[in-house]
C-alpha cells in the first residue's frame, strides 16, 4: 500500500507542475545514461540541435529508442520520468522526477546478444521504449551504480523561454531549416515557407528537426513560415526572416506554441 500511495501522491504533485501534452496513463520503459557527469557529451545528436543550451533544451535531455524516436518526429518532445520503485531497488530515495527533452536517437546494436535482462540489440532495440538520458538528468531519479532502471513516463507540455527559432542552411535551390525552442507539444508535424513573391512551398522532414525544400529564388526575399505542431496547433510566422538573410544564420521570433 505504501508504494502505491506514494505513486498516487507523486501524480498529484506532478499535476501541479507539468501539463500533459496528451491524455494517458503512465507508461513503462527503461532508462540508462550517457554523456558524462556534466552531460557535455550529449551536445549535438540526431535531432540536429548542436549546442543544447543555446537552442533552448539544456542538460535535461535524452536519446530515444527506435520505438520512441519515430524517425525524428519526436525531436523536441518533453517527457516526465519517474523511477518505478515497484520493479527496481535502484530508485533514488524521495520519489523524485525529472522532465527531459528528446534531443537524440539511441540506435540498437545488433551485435549484442540477449544476456540476462539485456535484450538482443541492447536496451534501445525495437520495440522496447527506452530513454538514454544525460547523466545529470538520470541521477535525479536513479542511483548511479545501477546503470539501468525501470521507469514510468508520460509525455508532457514543453515550456520554453522566448519564441520559435529558425536556422537556415543549404544553398540556392536547396533550403534546410532547423526548427528549435518549440514549446507546447515540442515538435512539428508539417511546415511550409513563403517568400515575399512566392506562394507557400511545402517543406519536408530531412532529418531530426531539419526540414527542407527544393526551390529557386528564395535568396533575396523575406521569408515567412507556416508550422503545424504535433499537437495540431497552426501558427504563421510572418516576415520573420529579412530579405538580406544569409545561410547559417538563426532568426528568433516572439511566437510559440501552446500545444
Amino acid at each position: 500500500m505504501g508504494k502505491r500511495f506514494l505513486h498516487q501522491l507523486l501524480a498529484v504533485v506532478l499535476a501541479l507542475f507539468v501539463s500533459p501534452a496528451r491524455s494517458g496513463d503512465w507508461l513503462p520503459a527503461t532508462a540508462t545514461f550517457y554523456g558524462g557527469a556534466d552531460g557535455s557529451d550529449t551536445m549535438g545528436g540526431a535531432c540536429g540541435y548542436s549546442d543544447l543550451y543555446e537552442q533552448g533544451y539544456g542538460i535535461n535531455n535524452a536519446a530515444l529508442s527506435t520505438a520512441l524516436f519515430n524517425d525524428g518526429a519526436s525531436c523536441g518532445q518533453c517527457y516526465v520520468i519517474i523511477c518505478d520503485s515497484s520493479k527496481t531497488q535502484w530508485c533514488k530515495p524521495g520519489n523524485n522526477w525529472v522532465v527531459v527533452s528528446a534531443t537524440n536517437f539511441c540506435p540498437p546494436n545488433w551485435d549484442l546478444p540477449a544476456v540476462g535482462d539485456l535484450p538482443a540489440g541492447g536496451w534501445c532495440a525495437p520495440p522496447r521504449p527506452h530513454f538514454d538520458m544525460s547523466q545529470p538528468a538520470w541521477e535525479n531519479i536513479g542511483i548511479y551504480s545501477a546503470g539501468v532502471i525501470n521507469v514510468l513516463y508520460q509525455r508532457v507540455k514543453c515550456w520554453k523561454s522566448g519564441g520559435v527559432r529558425f536556422t537556415i542552411a543549404g544553398f540556392n535551390g536547396f533550403y534546410m531549416v532547423l526548427i528549435t525552442n518549440v514549446a507546447g507539444s515540442g515538435s512539428i508535424q508539417s511546415m511550409a515557407v513563403k517568400g515575399n513573391s512566392t506562394d507557400w512551398i511545402p517543406m519536408y522532414r530531412n532529418w531530426g528537426a531539419n526540414w527542407h525544400c527544393l526551390s529557386g529564388g528564395l535568396v533575396g526575399q523575406g521569408l515567412s513560415f507556416a508550422l503545424v505542431s504535433t499537437g495540431g496547433q497552426n501558427l504563421v510566422f510572418k516576415d520573420v526572416v529579412p530579405a538580406w538573410w544569409q545561410f547559417g544564420q538563426t532568426y528568433t521570433t516572439y511566437q510559440n506554441f501552446d500545444y
